[in-house]
């Protein structure tokens, strides 16, 4: 088991962790013959909006080893995420503040390229969905040479409602994409910003896309088309740098 991540099991254990901490939990996996047995724990779970999938036994062996699970296991976060609104309402906007808003990273190696640049950076915080998104995990924390721990991680149930929440407190949003209206050289970065990064393969949904205020490309010769968004991440990131310190 890899010791960045942190798995709880057994029926009444993953039970009092769904009504204690469920912000804590990330994932909760059922041994595919038991599916039907945990309607509370099921129910709980819904109403957090934690998914809840069917796997088999070895899978539950590989999570955690030789021990009396049950037929569930629960995966815990390794990092504290922050509240939307405890962050906001923190927040300086005299100090133009900047975000990244992550549209459903699933590739724990680019979310922890990401966390890495963002830390470097000086990058105020990254925001990302509950669901969609990879967890903090260990290759997540080996990608990001250790520096999840250093940056904000605000995770949000709704990004368009986090979107509008973030417009009325103040900030622009902004959205990486390929045939943008402007270039990452000739943006305003003085003011408070919010950069989306779109998934890997699917871009930034049409949702989330309909919500910014301003598209950025960054510009590219020899027909290359599209960039890693962790590639496109670093790029901005240290333009919107140098413009602050400029």
């Amino acid at each position: 088991m890899p010791e960045d991540n942190i798995y709880i099991y057994g029926r009444k254990p993953v039970e009092e962790a769904l009504q204690s901490r469920p912000e804590k939990i990330e994932k909760i996996f059922v041994k595919d013959s038991l599916y039907s047995s945990f309607h509370k724990i099921k129910e709980l779970a819904s109403f957090n909006r934690i998914p809840v999938v069917k796997v088999p036994h070895q899978k539950l062996f590989d999570l955690v080893g030789k021990v009396n699970d049950q037929g569930i296991v629960a995966l815990f976060s390794v990092i504290e995420y922050l509240d939307f609104f405890d962050w906001v309402v923190e927040v300086d906007l005299e100090t133009k503040p900047c975000l990244f808003l992550l549209d459903g990273t699933e590739d724990p190696h680019n979310f922890g390229a990401i966390l890495r640049t963002a830390a470097a950076a000086g990058i105020d915080g990254i925001i990302v969905p509950k669901h969609g998104q990879a967890p903090v995990n260990a290759t997540v924390h080996k990608t990001s040479a250790g520096t999840a721990g250093r940056i904000p991680i605000i995770r949000v149930n709704n990004i368009s409602q986090a979107l509008t929440d973030l417009k009325s407190a103040g900030f622009w949003i902004t959205a990486l994409e390929a045939d943008g209206e402007h270039t990452i050289w000739s943006m305003d970065y003085n003011r408070p910003l919010v950069f989306v990064i779109g998934n890997e393969g699917k871009g930034i949904s049409a949702p989330t896309l309909k919500k910014c205020d301003i598209t950025l490309s960054i510009p590219m010769t020899n027909q290359v088309e599209s960039l890693n968004a962790s590639v496109s991440a670093a790029l901005i990131a240290y333009e919107w740098k140098r413009n602050k310190l400029s």
